[in-house]
């Protein structure tokens, strides 16, 4: 957590979308008219994928990948202009939700700009050709740091999109970019006004990798130096290890101990279960109640919560970022919706009343989380395993469950609910 990262960042929400494939038109019209919607979901942050135009040489797919860049301070034409963005950064700002856009500096498309414009500012090989630090993405070429030219014009595209209204950056694969780049572009945005600064860390073995590459690659507890929030890769790994059967809970929990004390005192970090690099969550797990457990769990961990357009409907599938692939807004589940909704305001609520926050395992997928403060305290029973039965407690518990308005009555057993129970104890 930056120096002067804003307080309200610790229980916010983050709605990400991706306009080609937001809805059948792909222009920004499409989330115009779905703001109010969008805010009633508990949304903070509104964060924009690139809609910037991409790249034609080495393209993947039909349409090609957005993370592969032509022109920093343009907009594709297919999804609209810089007056239709104003237009929609405006209603957005009077509905009570900041604008946060996806910057994408550690490499542009192979056609882009700048290697036309500049191509001293890239990363050469052995033989002078550009080239790119992962192999992978081949249509990419990375932009090397070396030349301080190309800080200084960076820095201005920023600018010139905190002038048209941005409120927040999301900054792709952020470690692999200079931290001193970020101090300098955040000292020098947070001068205008209060700059959001989320930053793309990367999971562990990715990290592992790029090192044993000789590439300098930030961790997380550095990133916070620049950066308000970082994502929860570091934990997810450990989730993703639970969800394919090598690891159990308990691993995962370890972790965020310890992410409170490796990270600096107040460090923010995103929590997700989905976003577009990884499945929805709805084709991980199988059955609703144990979706709508899992989805009361992450929204309860301590940070920002992040919502990826279509998972508050469990959609299971996950849109091609390289086609035309738009969310069937039809096919969702609406009962899910209303649940998550209310979820996801009960549990913000939880988080900024509250700042002490425990997690236990009462039995085998049976979690009790606790979040408490000096007027407020919540107990939180979940059942992530969809588990049935009896199992024996060492505490009671009295009161009135919060999402279904049942009385709950816990004493010596606890005869284990479907569906998650939240109560307010004082």
């Amino acid at each position: 957590m930056a120096i002067d990262s804003p307080n309200w960042l610790k229980s916010s929400v983050i709605y990400e979308v991706f306009v080609r494939n937001y809805g059948n038109a792909g222009t920004f019209n499409d989330i115009y008219n779905d703001i109010e919607r969008i805010k009633a979901l508990g949304t903070d942050i509104l964060w924009f994928m690139p809609f910037y135009p991409i790249g034609k040489v080495g393209r993947k797919g039909t349409h090609g990948s957005p993370y592969s860049i032509k022109d920093y301070e343009e907009i594709s034409k297919e999804i609209g202009n810089k007056r239709d963005f104003k237009r929609l950064i405006d209603k957005a700002h009077d509905n009570g939700l900041k604008i946060m856009i996806d910057i994408v500096f550690n490499h542009t498309s192979l056609d882009s700009k700048l290697v036309e414009t500049h191509p001293e500012w890239f990363v050469k090989d052995e033989n002078g050709k550009l080239t790119r630090k992962v192999e992978d993405w081949m249509d990419v070429y990375d932009l090397d740091y070396e030349n301080k030219d190309l800080w200084d014009y960076l820095i201005k595209v920023l600018d010139s999109w905190v002038d048209l209204g941005v409120d927040a950056f999301r900054c792709d694969v952020a470690p692999l970019v200079p931290l001193e780049f970020w101090k300098k572009a955040r000292e020098r945005l947070n001068q205008k006004k209060e700059v959001i600064w989320l930053a793309e860390t990367l999971d562990p073995k990715f990290i592992h990798y790029l090192r044993t590459r000789g590439y300098n690659v930030h961790s997380d507890s550095e990133v916070y130096q620049s950066f308000d929030l970082t994502y929860d890769y570091d934990g997810f790994y450990y989730l993703k290890s639970y969800f394919s059967g090598e690891r159990d809970l308990n691993h995962y929990f370890d972790h965020v101990f310890l992410q409170n004390t490796i990270f600096p005192k107040n460090s923010i970090k995103m929590r997700f279960l989905e976003n577009h690099d990884n499945p929805r969550i709805a084709s991980v797990l199988e059955g609703k109640n144990k979706i709508k457990n899992w989805t009361v769990f992450y929204n309860l961990l301590p940070g920002a919560s992040l919502i990826y357009a279509g998972q508050e409907l469990m959609m299971e599938k996950l849109p091609n970022l390289f086609e035309k692939d738009p969310i069937k807004w039809d096919k969702g589940d609406y009962e899910f919706l209303s649940f998550f909704k209310k979820i996801v305001n009960m549990t913000k609520e939880i988080k900024s009343t509250c700042d002490q926050f425990s997690i236990r395992e009462l039995s085998e997928g049976i979690i009790m989380i606790k979040w408490s403060g000096d007027k407020d305290e919540y107990i939180t029973i979940l059942n992530l395993e969809d588990r049935y039965g009896k199992i024996p407690v060492d505490f009671t518990l009295y009161g009135t469950d919060l999402i279904t308005n049942e009385i709950v009555s816990i004493q010596y057993f606890f005869v284990i609910s479907k569906l998650p129970i939240i109560i307010k104890t004082r």
